[in-house]
């Protein structure tokens, strides 16, 4: 049987296409744009959210993208040395791993997961 094997790529529009890719690649590490990135293999959610829900912050806001890291709480630290708002909530943390929130500069939303298996 044909099957999905994974997610081939995440299209997003940009106002300022440069600084957005230099701001992935400073900031978290990525290389997006032109390059193809190359991820490590690990858990991949795909979940829909009620249409109501508050959750990716503006009410306006379709998606959220949401990144597998290792060792969170020093990316944490090093994302607000930089100058970058980073929220965290207890609440958001349990069984499923550790989670923190960003916003990339064109406000799209950012969830920064760290996986019980990688802590």
């Amino acid at each position: 049987m044909a099957r999905v094997t994974g997610i081939g790529g995440f299209f997003f529009r940009a106002t300022d296409r440069t600084a957005i890719v230099q701001w992935y690649a400073q900031h978290l590490g990525m290389m997006i744009g032109d390059t193809p990135w190359v991820q490590d293999a690990g858990e991949t959610m795909l979940s829909p959210f009620a249409a109501d829900t508050d959750y990716f912050g503006r009410d306006s806001q379709q998606w959220m993208l949401n990144l597998r890291v290792e060792g969170l709480r020093a990316m944490i630290d090093t994302l607000r040395a930089d100058g970058i708002a980073v929220e965290t909530r207890a609440e958001w943390d349990g069984d499923y791993g550790l989670f923190a929130r960003i916003h990339d500069p064109e406000g799209n939303p950012i969830e920064l997961w760290e996986p019980p298996s990688t802590r």
